[in-house]
């Protein structure tokens, strides 16, 4: 199918979830005027109602819709159409029980949640493209449907159904040719577990090598890539080709690949929720959860879903972008995205009810959109008076009456709604990429490094890793991009967190990135295992010793944290420590410890015009931020590279200061900056905090959030809560 030309628009889109299917007394024309109102411009329906758009097997109840999609229309407002494929109907699941998940216990998943079902099920497939044809080929024309929303948070569960691992298995033959090749690439002789022939597999349920359960999750990963991609090619024979296609996407789904999946789309979106009130103060560290916590976890979430589709990679999908809102930046280090849902009110249910202080919905909008999110959709419309769901809060609570949420959603539509010329085609900045493993996470899943108290694994270990060294280079004023070794070279500073799974050609790419003048911070667990979760057998870390400058043969948990110094701070160790032994590196920071005093905690290293710095534990915030803070001087000092990009956005004592235009003052202020499709740059300052705070103006602005007056060089008040936005 031809895509149409791409249409121009300003601006982002506002939206929310509406199922007027849901209530039990309907208001379509007053629901619809509020959003007007709000300057809510688009709708995100239909993605849950599959027993409603067919009732009885093969009937289908299709004319309901339309009048929700004509009122859209008539107010100039776009839909957001889902395919309904994640939640089956009572007749399909009482027809075909065998459909059922199997888990690795053997036991089936009950239905009466949702995605319950092995939907890799030929079984299945051909039902959800029978509803699919039907519900889409009906309204996907729509003239308000502005893109199709396939499925919807894919990947949920890890599918044990029989005939999925028979096809893992025929994976593993086209992957490895042979048994024998499997036997020595897993390390086989050990316990005895050699295969004669395939049929000697063991399932999952039982196993143990680490190289089975990666090629597992693998497989699990590419299952619902495909499916996605599948529903992708019915959708694009029934709609026009200047629709998008999308799913919302939550990253915490063990079964998903966002990058793979967002092959097959023309836009990434996903999920951003957050907790509010005190969790979204600037204070102690984020923890890890399916929601952010803080306002790191929030713009780390952001940068996530940025990086998930790649603008510079060859993809035939990618002449179907159509509606963006400028062609892509050459220099973009992501895509832009869309937030399908984020939280209007309380999330997580009946337990945890906690609705915004004033002002943190509108930090939450600023935060998402200067790290590229082109739409802000809140989930949901209505609260919904029954279902699992019953206290996850929308824009309207219980009675159904306009609030104070509605009143600040209402607020925000309008404040972006003023600003949408200056907030057209943002790309935001960076001057620090992090690496991001698929690979390593799962492997250190299965064997985590870090315990939760002393003795049981931490499975999130790999995501605790990532978030502590990002919180330290958002401490520091640094801006982050997720990247691909393919663009290191843009980036004065590049993170390898706990980059475990390492293949000799990333290895390459990362002593490459550095001899040209980039700056590498290594930390503990990278280089220790190759692309098969093996560990090395050579002295760690790895291809990366010579790089690093240094060697160690042994290492520790650290049950307690230890005192660490170091970097002109006093500190803390915690949860692990290489034994390094300098190579030719040069120590930065060291344990007050009798053991683990004789090695040092970090180094840095010398290699060709670029610097090396390894962390062979995870320190405390303070000196993680001060490990960033340093490398932005040594990046303003030249002596690791400069960025291709412009991107000098760091806090006072990093490189870019006298390029900035907004500096914060207080550590409760963060301020990130892009660059609008007419080459300005915006700064946006967040006070995260229930004080008033400031930044300082260096030099001419004006205000993009406020008046627009022109603003003189000096301090800049933000109030408690406060976002302001200048250029």
């Amino acid at each position: 199918m031809t895509p149409s030309p791409p249409t121009s628009r300003t601006g982002i889109r506002f939206g929310t979830a509406y199922y007027w299917e849901y209530q039990r007394s309907p208001d379509l024309k007053r629901d619809l005027d509020l959003m007007v109102r709000a300057r809510i411009d688009t709708i995100r329906v239909g993605e849950s109602v599959w027993s409603t758009w067919e009732p009885r097997d093969g009937v289908f109840d299709l004319d309901w819709m339309t009048p929700v999609l004509n009122a859209a229309h008539e107010r100039g407002m776009k839909v957001l159409f889902g395919t309904p494929t994640y939640a089956i109907p009572p007749w399909l699941q009482r027809k075909h029980p065998e459909l059922a998940i199997e888990r690795a216990d053997g036991r089936r998943i009950p239905w009466g949640a949702r995605q319950e079902v092995d939907f890799t099920s030929p079984v299945f497939l051909r039902y959800a493209e029978r509803v699919i044809r039907a519900v889409v080929g009906e309204h996907g024309g729509h003239p308000a449907v502005l893109g199709i929303q396939l499925d919807n948070e894919p990947g949920l569960h890890l599918i044990h159904n029989e005939p999925v691992f028979e096809r893992f298995k025929t994976w593993l033959a086209e992957r490895y040719g042979d048994v024998e090749r499997l036997n020595e690439e897993w390390g086989l002789t050990y316990w005895s577990h050699r295969l004669g022939d395939w049929d000697e597999l063991w399932t999952p349920s039982g196993n143990t090598t680490p190289s089975y359960d990666l090629a597992w999750r693998r497989f699990q990963a590419q299952l619902t890539t495909e499916f996605i991609g599948w529903q992708a090619g019915i959708v694009r024979e029934l709609v026009p080709g200047d629709r998008e296609l999308t799913t919302c996407l939550a990253y915490q789904r063990p079964a998903l690949h966002d990058v793979q999946v967002s092959e097959h789309l023309t836009v990434t979106s996903g999920n951003a929720y957050y907790l509010p009130q005190d969790a979204l103060i600037r204070h102690a560290e984020d923890e890890i959860a399916w929601f952010a916590t803080g306002p790191t976890g929030l713009f780390q979430a952001a940068d996530r879903m940025y990086a998930s589709k790649q603008p510079l990679r060859a993809n035939a999908l990618q002449p179907l972008r159509a509606n963006a809102l400028q062609p892509l930046r050459a220099d973009a280090l992501g895509s832009r995205f869309w937030v399908t849902e984020t939280n209007a009110a309380s999330i997580a249910g009946s337990q945890l009810n906690l609705t915004p202080y004033d002002g943190q919905l509108r930090q939450a909008a600023w935060a998402l959109v200067a790290r590229g999110a082109e739409m802000i959709s809140y989930w949901h419309w209505h609260t919904l008076p029954y279902g699992a769901e019953t206290y996850w809060g929308g824009i309207l609570g219980h009675a159904q009456e306009p609030g104070r949420v509605y009143g600040e959603i209402a607020a925000l539509g309008t404040e972006l709604a003023r600003a949408a010329d200056d907030l057209t085609g943002l790309t935001p900045d960076a001057d620090v990429g992090f690496l991001y493993s698929h690979d390593s996470k799962w492997a250190l899943a299965f064997q985590p490094p870090l315990t939760l108290d002393g003795r049981n694994p931490d499975k999130d270990a790999y995501e605790r890793i990532v978030a502590a060294f990002y919180q330290g280079a958002a401490d520091a004023g640094r801006q982050v991009a997720f990247v691909t070794p393919a663009q290191f070279k843009r980036l004065p500073t590049v993170v390898a967190p706990a980059l475990y799974c390492l293949s000799d050609e990333m290895a390459d790419a990362l002593t490459a990135y550095v001899r040209d003048g980039g700056h590498l911070i290594l930390t503990f667990r990278t280089g220790y295992a190759d692309e098969e979760a093996r560990a090395r057998t050579e002295i760690a870390p790895g291809p990366l010793r010579a790089l690093a400058g240094v060697r160690y043969l042994e290492y520790s948990t650290l049950l307690e944290p230890v005192p660490l110094h170091g970097l002109g701070k006093q500190d803390v160790a915690r949860h692990w420590a290489d034994g390094l032994e300098l190579e030719g590196a040069e120590p930065l920071a060291s344990y007050d410890h009798h053991h683990f005093g004789r090695w040092p905690a970090i180094t840095r290293h010398r290699v060709g015009a670029g610097t090396v710095t390894y962390v062979g534990t995870l320190p405390g915030r303070e000196l993680t931020a001060e490990l960033f803070r340093q490398a932005g001087r040594l990046n303003a000092a030249g002596t690791a590279g400069e960025p291709d990009v412009a991107g000098t956005a760091g806090g006072p004592d990093v490189a870019g200061t006298a390029d900035r235009l907004v500096v914060a003052d207080t550590p409760q202020v963060t301020v990130r900056s892009a660059v609008n499709a007419g080459g300005e740059r915006l700064w946006f300052a967040h006070n995260w905090s229930d004080r008033e705070n400031t930044v300082t103006i260096t030099g001419p602005a004006a205000e993009v959030t406020g008046s627009r007056e022109p603003l003189r060089p000096g301090p800049l008040r933000l109030a408690p809560f406060d976002v302001r936005v200048v250029k």
